[in-house]
């Protein structure tokens, strides 16, 4: 299953005066990695986004986006976010603001050798 082109070109067109942006396909989609660090994912049906576990519970509780569960373990830094939900590009804007605020304190993967 393909990824959303539409959107991962609204979310390129939103990175693209940045330096450190380069793409990774991961999660059935494209992923912007920031600073090489996975800072928000374009799936088939929208967003993945890694807001951090504090920002994640608080947007969990106010929004419409649910919690990452990968292979049965709950990832607590990260949401899905429908793509119905950013079709105004404030609303894109916002969910990736909030990637972006948090990839600074956000670890980086280990890398494969």
């Amino acid at each position: 299953m393909g990824y959303n082109e539409r959107l991962a070109n609204r979310v390129r067109e939103l990175l693209e005066d940045r330096e450190d942006v380069t793409e990774k396909a991961m999660f059935s989609g494209i992923c912007f990695m920031v600073d090489e660090k996975m800072c928000i994912c374009v799936t088939s049906t929208g967003l993945l986004c890694r807001i951090g576990r504090s920002k994640a519970d608080e947007k969990l509780e106010e929004s419409n986006c649910r919690q990452m569960v990968n292979n049965g373990r709950t990832m607590k830094d990260f949401v899905y976010v429908d793509d119905t939900d950013v079709e105004k590009n404030q609303e894109l804007k916002y969910w990736l603001n909030l990637c972006l605020e948090f990839n600074p304190s956000a670890k980086s993967s280990k890398k494969k050798k």
